[in-house]
């Protein structure tokens, strides 16, 4: 199982993460976190009711906890981050195989390097 970051839950990341839960759900993918500097209530509506998108309703439910706070969709629990620095985000203890990068902002070999330095083995 590959185990996925997404970076990023605007538009991009959350198309990305939608076919995740479709297109690509019997495949050997785990979506296993989310950073973003947006609010976790926002980013769960924001994945339920997609203007563009609407086809795809996922149960989605926020989960907080004292130290993590977590995306429950469909069932499966989806850590959230809202790191600014990617150096700072945990991949390494998450064992992330991929990051999605869709921030706009890491787009060169060096800025992305920030994801490999915490601890992902590759981004896209």
């Amino acid at each position: 199982m590959k185990r996925l970051a997404i970076n990023g839950f605007g538009r991009i990341g959350r198309n990305f993460f939608k076919l995740a839960l479709t297109e690509y759900a019997q495949t050997d993918i785990e979506i296993v976190a989310i950073n973003d500097l947006g609010d976790i209530d926002n980013l769960a509506y924001l994945l339920t009711y997609d203007s563009v998108y609407n086809h795809i309703r996922p149960e989605v439910e926020v989960k907080r906890g004292e130290e993590e706070n977590y995306l429950v969709v469909n069932g499966q629990d989806v850590q959230v981050f809202s790191e600014k620095d990617p150096q700072e985000l945990p991949w390494g203890e998450l064992d992330i195989d991929v990051v999605i990068e869709s921030t706009g902002v890491f787009t060169s070999h060096e800025a992305s390097q920030a994801h490999i330095d915490a601890g992902a083995k590759r981004v896209v």
